[in-house]
């Protein structure tokens, strides 16, 4: 299915919506996140903290910490849909503004690649939602996980950053 400029842009405008709408509920229910007395945050979790407090975290946190933890996660599949497909959107966009080929064939790659960063994205909760059922040492899977990670934020980061200048200074086809 191809979609014209204006289909992309509605298609944008809907993943913005499940982005805000998803974001604002992760928002909420982060601020009820506390362990030992002390707020823990999602992207501590996925960048910052160290396997130990990653553990202590997913463990033994209080049950009802637990349970927000896990409708934080799953949340946050709903607002995936929304993070990806926008940027794939605002890449297509951007695409049908320019004319030179490579930088074309170069958001195609990127729309495309939101794919890749959305599999990782799925791949870092189920690993976060395995380690709060099973309970196991973590180990160098860590290591493994902070690779999804920096995949998924590059590839995002880097789709918005090749798109967003190009809708912004190339006001004509």
């Amino acid at each position: 299915m191809i979609l014209s400029y204006k289909g992309w842009r509605n298609c944008f405008l809907f993943c913005l919506g499940l982005f805000i709408g998803t974001a604002f509920c992760m928002k909420w229910l982060e601020t009820r996140f506390y362990f030992q007395g002390e707020l823990f945050t999602i992207i501590g979790l996925e960048i910052s903290y160290p396997a130990e407090r990653i553990m202590s975290i997913l463990y033994l946190a209080d049950p009802a910490v637990q349970t927000l933890l896990k409708a934080h996660l799953y949340f946050d599949f709903v607002f995936m849909a929304g993070a990806y497909g926008g940027i794939a959107s605002l890449c297509m966009m951007a695409r049908y503004k320019v004319k030179k080929n490579r930088l074309r064939q170069l958001l195609l790659a990127f729309a495309w690649l939101q794919l890749v960063a959305w599999g990782c994205d799925i791949r870092e909760n189920l690993f976060l939602l395995q380690w709060m059922s099973a309970k196991p040492y973590i180990g160098t899977t860590i290591y493994v996980y902070h690779l999804y990670v920096l995949i998924k934020w590059s590839l995002a980061i880097a789709g918005i950053l090749l798109s967003i200048p190009v809708l912004c200074w190339k006001r004509n086809g």
